[in-house]
């Protein structure tokens, strides 16, 4: 970057922590030290609940002021918590419909039963309803990391699907989610809207927050706030990106 950033943001699964998964202690320290120096943002695919077991409840050192400095945006930024009060306090949801949420499940279970993706032997249920945004996870959420990365290593799966649902609902958005999922929201508000919305809440220019994520191809959910403009910094797992900050927090 030119300048140091006012924020950093990071994609959760994949990016903070393996899939689902709790974040390592490392991670947590790096994320507490972090909180000290700018403001955080994590912005993900995953429901509220998700933010909180696999990232709050793991940063006990971390002070109820500088939980202030993080800002949570489940569900892909269609959703927006900061802490206030001593509390987890909702700033916005953008929630579907009951006739936008009956046709996203009806369009991606179809699609997903006639392409042959719909399987028999899961961990949870395959559609989540998350308010504002429906969710079809392969293999159900609680899935192995290890099944996850085996079923559609090569992401065809996912993009079929995604193109095939896609097509019964022009007037939502249907995108490429985590390892094994597809995500659908209302058409125009994925990550790059997530982030505008966090610019103009926090009065923070674009140009002065960093995003860190593993999905930064065309076909991932984190390429939107790359074509938005939003400096942007790719990682393979959350080796990676704990490796990065060691390098970025003493710059700032």
């Amino acid at each position: 970057m030119t300048s140091t950033p006012r924020l950093v943001a990071f994609d959760l699964d994949d990016t903070l922590a393996p899939s689902k998964t709790a974040i390592d202690p490392r991670m947590a320290e790096l994320l507490v030290t972090l909180l000290d120096r700018v403001e955080v943002c994590i912005i993900s695919g995953g429901q509220y609940g998700q933010f909180t077991a696999q990232v709050i409840d793991k940063l006990t050192a971390a002070s109820p002021e500088a939980l202030t400095r993080l800002h949570l945006m489940p569900t892909c930024g269609t959703q927006y918590y900061r802490f206030e009060g001593g509390a987890w306090n909702q700033v916005y949801a953008q929630n579907l419909t009951d006739d936008e949420k009956h046709r996203a499940l009806a369009a991606v279970e179809g699609e997903a039963r006639r392409l042959g993706y719909w399987e028999s032997e899961t961990w949870g249920p395959i559609l989540e309803d998350r308010g504002s945004q429906i969710t079809f996870s392969a293999l159900g959420q609680g899935a192995p990391v290890s099944a996850k990365a085996a079923w559609d290593a090569d992401g065809v799966k996912k993009n079929t699907l995604r193109e095939a649902a896609q097509a019964l609902l022009p007037d939502l958005e249907v995108r490429s989610g985590g390892s094994t999922s597809v995500d659908i929201t209302r058409q125009g508000i994925d990550k790059a809207y997530g982030m505008g919305r966090l610019s103009e809440l926090t009065g923070i220019p674009l140009d002065d927050m960093l995003f860190v994520g593993d999905r930064l191809d065309p076909d991932g959910n984190d390429y939107p706030v790359k074509a938005l403009g939003v400096e942007c910094h790719a990682v393979e797992g959350w080796h990676d990106t704990a490796a990065f900050l060691d390098e970025l927090i003493p710059t700032l």
